[in-house]
């Protein structure tokens, strides 16, 4: 079903990278690629532009040499040797007092031994750089923090090669004053704060923090391992993590940013390392970009994905499958001449008369919309339990991720961004969410548990291997983006023909942000021929049914230039509230076997081009691709319910294999599309039987087919040919806007005018042929 959202989000100019990119002294200039949609109806133009800019660590960071500086002398540093409650220091700048030691000086101070309540202070009122060495240190303080930065330029702690180190706070403070709230962490830092060394350090936060510095917070290299009452690691200006093997173990968020007043701060930027986080909250949280170039994450938010609230979806009239308005009440019959018991009625119930059981949630109740809302906006506000989570971009350049989240696995109030990595999702909610743009250009992307796979409101797939199992929608596409004035340069450099020329056309923007081009540039569509339906709503020829009278289709788009995506769904398995581009690429859906939702959703047009299409599941809400597609496509509906694994075939008048495939549930209706098919061509569609060949996903590619049984043989009429067991038929356009890409129907019950039929399509055995 679709999900239907408001995006409270702004659309963020790219003008934001680029003054991030300028205060952290990152490499000038490059271009990056604007994805276009253009909707028109009638004289109004509403153009979508997301700007897609591929940022790496490097062009936010910028480490000093006194990051890096690990070396120390006994001649030239100051040693505290802390024993119980009192320390003996040896040379200048630090003065041992009342179990406490205060650094007043810049320097290098070098501490070992145990200080089991007290706290090391560092005031240096010149603002210069103190070099803690942590020597083998154990440090608790019992009412306040045990490290706390006070006053410094910037503050560097090295954990000493071979050393294991501890800090640890007690789980109430002692404040001066009833309006004092700092320090509130056991290592806290008014300063900028940077870890190095390859040592070991423990950080335990029983008051609320585990590290938290005011300013910049880096992380070179060490082993670090935080327990804490709440946030485990937070930097305000920004977290930056080149290295290191680093554990969490947090009642709020793993690791997070905060600055939420200056767009060129509050980001998160990670180059490498080893992490594994078990979090209350987000995994790793920034406020503004969260950025990942490489390293190991292992990530649990919320007690993980069975930890996950029950979902309810939408019903026939909020939105969901039926995407709003009222049902038709030309949904067609079967030859027993009655409706489904699954199919909803005029009136919102099934033939029995019940709601009908759409996926495995149920509709709430009309007159409980706004507990529901409530209760939605107040799990909202009070519990955001997601791995990966930016405020504004997130762009992963590579890395291995194995996540289970009790919300989103990776999401974003703008933008998703991943160019490369291997994911292995387990996720309660989205397994990639982003309000505005969804971008893949890479990696392999395993999602095996989630209620929606991939959401945003332009989703492109250009390269990469994406495996999605949904309870609900596989890959959604919902919500609006409209243009702002700093898109305006981007939508002008927006020049491909038409959307068959998207996987051709490298279509980009100068800026002076960073970056990397797409492969595949999401393309500029013009919509304006449409046609009015009786209740003048505007719709696009040719488009399908997705939609219920009444309502008209969004800027939402889903586009594919390469890559592969396999969906399994329990919802719809391609899904968007707009159109839908394919160019290239594989796809191969599994999608539900209830009759509220179809293997293909969408509510304009879709347009394929290119590419290899194979969609299976229910028949109650098929669609085709459409007819101004400039690719070939065969849409069979079967009289009854196929179980699952039996083999599909059709091959041409020849014994060419265009399609076999092996169904991972029980299907009704089969679209697929290939550069094979041809408008003219003659076929025949088997099933059962085996295949020598392998398998992948359940597509043959290779090996001989035989011991089928012939459904039909039937000749091509258009680009979008509908076929049962009779033969050619036309697809009922009862569900909304007419065209190739119509209502499926069930099978050959359907009462729809016959355009052709064909003979001979019983009790046949299938031939044998050789796969190309």
């Amino acid at each position: 079903m679709k999900k239907k959202i408001i995006t409270g989000s702004k659309l963020w100019s790219v003008a934001m990278i680029t003054a991030m990119v300028t205060a952290c002294s990152a490499p000038a200039a490059t271009s990056s690629t604007a994805n276009a949609a253009v909707s028109t109806t009638g004289t109004t133009k509403t153009v979508s532009v997301s700007e897609q800019t591929s940022v790496k660590y490097a062009d936010l960071v910028t480490m000093d040499a006194d990051d890096t500086n690990v070396s120390w002398s006994a001649t030239d540093s100051t040693t505290i040797k802390l024993n119980g409650t009192t320390a003996s220091i040896t040379g200048s700048g630090a003065k041992a007092a009342n179990g406490s030691v205060t650094i007043s000086a810049a320097g290098t101070y070098v501490l070992s031994g145990k200080l089991t309540d007290g706290q090391i202070v560092v005031n240096v009122a010149d603002k210069g750089t103190v070099h803690l060495v942590l020597n083998g240190a154990t440090i608790n303080d019992n009412d306040s923090a045990a490290i706390y930065i006070q006053k410094a330029g910037k503050a560097i702690i090295t954990l000493e090669e071979g050393t294991e180190n501890a800090v640890s706070d007690g789980k109430t403070y002692v404040y001066a004053d009833a309006t004092t709230d700092e320090p509130d962490a056991a290592i806290f830092s008014k300063a900028d704060l940077t870890f190095n060394g390859t040592g070991k350090l423990t950080v335990t936060g029983n008051y609320n923090e585990g590290i938290t510095s005011k300013d910049d917070l880096k992380i070179v290299s060490g082993t670090i391992n935080v327990k804490s009452a709440d946030d485990g690691i937070k930097g305000k200006d920004m977290v930056a993590i080149q290295a290191g093997t680093i554990t969490i173990d947090s009642e709020g968020d793993g690791i997070k940013s905060t600055n939420d007043t200056d767009t060129t701060k509050g980001f998160v930027a990670i180059a490498g390392g080893t992490f594994n986080i078990q979090s209350g909250s987000d995994g790793i949280q920034a406020e503004t970009a969260l950025v990942t170039d490489g390293g190991t994450f292992n990530i649990v938010t919320g007690g993980g994905s069975a930890n996950a609230p029950e979902k309810v979806e939408e019903g026939p009239f909020g939105g969901g499958g039926w995407g709003g308005g009222t049902p038709p009440t030309d949904m067609g019959t079967p030859p027993d001449g009655e409706p489904p018991a699954d199919m909803p009625s005029n009136n919102g119930t099934n033939a029995t008369g019940a709601a009908p059981s759409s996926s495995t949630n149920a509709k709430a109740p009309a007159d409980s919309t706004a507990d529901a809302d409530t209760s939605t906006t107040t799990e909202e506000e009070t519990t955001s339990a997601k791995a990966l989570k930016a405020g504004v971009d997130l762009t992963v350049n590579g890395g291995t991720y194995t996540i289970d989240s009790m919300d989103d696995s990776l999401h974003s109030n703008n933008n998703v961004i991943v160019n490369d990595g291997k994911f292995s999702i387990e996720s309660g909610d989205d397994g990639i969410h982003a309000d505005q743009a969804l971008t893949i250009n890479g990696g392999t992307i395993t999602i095996a548990k989630s209620y929606e796979g991939l959401e945003g409101a332009i989703i492109t797939l250009n390269d990469g291997d994406v495996d999605v199992t949904a309870s609900d929608d596989g890959v959604n596409a919902s919500g609006d983006i409209t243009a702002t004035d700093a898109d305006a340069d981007a939508d002008a450099a927006t020049t491909a023909d038409d959307s068959t020329k998207a996987a051709d056309t490298d279509t980009t923007a100068v800026s002076n942000t960073s970056v990397t081009e797409t492969t595949g540039t999401t393309s500029t569509t013009d919509q304006s021929n449409q046609s009015t339906d009786a209740n003048s709503n505007a719709r696009p020829q040719g488009g399908g049914p997705g939609g219920m009278p009444g309502e008209s289709a969004s800027n939402s788009e889903l586009h594919i230039n390469g890559g592969s995506l396999t969906v399994n769904a329990g919802g719809d398995g391609l899904d968007s509230n707009g159109s839908i581009y394919m160019t290239d690429g594989t796809v191969i859906v599994n999608g539900p076997t209830d009759n509220g939702n179809g293997p293909l959703d969408y509510d304009g047009t879709f347009e394929m081009s290119g590419g290899y299409l194979v969609a299976a599941g229910s028949s109650g809400m098929a669609q085709g691709t459409s007819d101004t597609s400039t690719q070939n496509t065969i849409v069979m509906t079967y009289p009854e319910t196929q179980k699952a694994g039996t083999l599909v075939h059709v091959q041409d008048s020849e014994g060419n294999n265009i399609l076999t495939f092996a169904p991972a549930k029980d299907y009704q209706s089969v679209v697929v599309s290939s550069p094979d098919l041809k408008k003219d061509g003659s076929y025949v569609i088997y099933s059962g039987g085996t295949s020598t060949g392998k398998a992948v996903d359940g597509l043959y590619t290779d090996g001989t087919y035989s011991g089928g049984t012939k459904v039909v043989a039937f000749q091509s009429t258009s680009n979008v040919t509908w076929v049962n067991e009779s033969g050619v038929t036309t697809a009922n356009t009862g569900m909304g806007p007419g065209g190739g890409g119509g209502q499926g129907g069930f099978g050959g019950g359907r009462n729809r005018p016959q355009s052709g039929t064909t003979t001979d399509t019983t009790g046949t055995t299938g031939t044998t042929d050789t796969a190309k």
